[in-house]
């Protein structure tokens, strides 16, 4: 088991770096051996392979949708549930309908978003967990355009993931960014029509990002850049994507591209200005390489 944990903690850590596609089958021959081992194991040991399992499974539905492949990532997602249902580990089963949610997020869908983030809140009571369905259920209102709904589920998820985890207790969702809401608020601010206030909170969020956690900085930095755009600073929002397009050269990612796709709509508006005209081939090379990926 040790070695297993270590390879699930490695695998988070090479997700941050190289494409999905290329770690996939590594996660997919992990989880399977798990699942294999756990018929065999002792009573007292199966719980915590099958849990192990339905990280493997769960992680391996983010790298799937990370690719552009939904349908493989919903798959994936309902097989860590059954998995961590078998452990008897519920918490995991509630933490997947927060993945399912990110998947409706990104299609823009805001009452599947807040259903499926409501519905896992009811599910647990693990605080990470239900701070996490909250800043999700957050996204789902800003989507839609509720203000006040956004506001008070952030303020939920604030004090829910500031609750202290058991030291045992292994890392649910991210694990290099160390103030989520505060991104995720500059996120939905984005999305409320108000983008100079998300400017102003990514600023200072993404910069405590971890350089080592190439895609988390990545997302965030191509979101900070629509916002730049969408608040009228074009210059700097082609100078910020910059390095978004290089790490996307080494790791792709389907959801980075959503945003940079609206970020090209964004800039097709002040086509006139030379940053614009400089950063655009670039940026539809990579918006065209990704859809060679899909």
């Amino acid at each position: 088991m040790p070695a297993f944990l270590t390879i699930f903690q490695e695998s988070r850590r090479l997700g941050q770096t190289i494409a999905p596609a290329a770690l996939i089958p590594m996660l997919i021959a992990q989880t399977n051996a798990l699942r294999v081992m756990a018929p065999q194991a002792r009573s007292d040991d199966r719980a915590r392979i099958l849990t192990l399992a339905a990280r493997f499974a769960e992680y391996t539905g983010w790298m799937a949708q990370e690719a552009g492949d939904d349908g493989a990532a919903m798959w994936w997602t309902d097989h860590a549930c059954d998995l961590a249902e078998a452990a008897g580990y519920h918490d995991l089963a509630a933490y997947a309908l927060v993945r399912q949610a990110l998947i409706t997020m990104y299609r823009h869908n805001a009452p599947g978003t807040v259903e499926l983030a409501q519905l896992a809140q009811e599910q647990t009571e693990n605080p990470r967990i239900c701070g996490l369905a909250a800043q999700r259920e957050a996204q789902g209102h800003a989507i839609a355009g509720d203000y006040d709904a956004c506001l008070r589920a952030l303020d939920r998820a604030r004090d829910l993931l500031n609750v202290p985890g058991e030291d045992d207790e292994p890392i649910i969702g991210t694990s290099t960014v160390d103030d989520p809401v505060t991104l995720a608020t500059a996120w939905c601010l984005h999305d409320l029509g108000r983008p100079e206030m998300a400017v102003e909170l990514f600023d200072a969020a993404i910069r405590r990002i971890p350089v080592h956690a190439h895609r988390a900085r990545a997302r965030y930095t191509a979101r900070w850049a629509l916002a730049l755009a969408a608040a009228g600073e074009t210059e700097r929002a082609c100078h910020e994507v910059k390095p978004v397009l290089e790490a996307l050269a080494r790791a792709d990612s389907a959801t980075i591209r959503v945003d940079l796709r609206r970020l090209a709509q964004e800039l097709a508006r002040a086509h006139h200005k030379a940053a614009v005209r400089e950063l655009a081939p670039r940026l539809a090379s990579a918006l065209h390489a990704g859809a060679l990926h899909t």
